[in-house]
């Protein structure tokens, strides 16, 4: 099956990049995970992710951890824990609806390069994913505790080349309270809240 969704080649053609394109998918777009992107995704902390509903609305979001809070069980098979956060569900819930996604692994501090996984996903309760994998580690992040997991299959992985990833130096976190700050849950709407 050729990579690339058909709004992709059209543009391709009308651009002239039909050639370019085909090389970029000949030599960098894997139907799995090779072994430098498995060594690469146990060394990230950070992904982000795209999700869309039945309708294709779509969502972006986030997931932090240890390093190596993303499990590869295998070269076509990913998994990270959903813990407790707002309640809102909205990549787990867009999940039960429609199983496309799409991770981005990006390394802002050593190699400046990032990496795509599209594929299918599904959701595990933790008892489940941990019998079928019980080398998954017991607290990725520490006191918190997985209510689910999200298993992905992974349909294609490919680089995302350096050029525009900026560089970003890891500091410890100020844990200091700022009087101008707002709380979080307040950060966005103290303007409507006349705060």
């Amino acid at each position: 099956m050729p990579h690339g969704s058909a709004g992709e080649h059209e543009l391709q053609r009308r651009l002239g990049t039909e050639e370019q394109a085909s090389g970029f998918y000949d030599r960098q777009v894997h139907s799995g995970l090779t072994p430098s992107m498995r060594e690469f995704i146990g060394r990230q902390n950070m992904v982000f992710l795209s999700t869309a509903d039945a309708i294709g609305a779509c969502d972006s979001s986030f997931r932090a951890g240890p390093a190596g809070f993303v499990s590869v069980l295998d070269d076509r098979t990913l998994t990270y824990p959903e813990y407790r956060g707002n309640g809102v569900m909205a990549s787990a819930g867009n999940i039960t609806e429609n199983p496309h996604i799409g991770l981005m692994f990006l390394d802002f501090t050593h190699h400046h390069i990032g990496l795509h996984i599209n594929g299918t996903a599904r959701l595990n309760r933790d008892v489940d994913q941990r019998s079928a994998y019980p080398h998954l580690p017991l607290d990725s992040a520490p006191g918190r505790r997985a209510d689910l997991w999200v298993h992905i299959v992974v349909e294609e992985a490919y680089v995302h080349c350096s050029k525009h990833i900026p560089h970003l130096e890891p500091a410890p976190r100020n844990r200091g309270t700022s009087g101008d700050r707002p709380k979080d849950a307040d950060y966005f709407v103290t303007a409507l809240l006349g705060l």
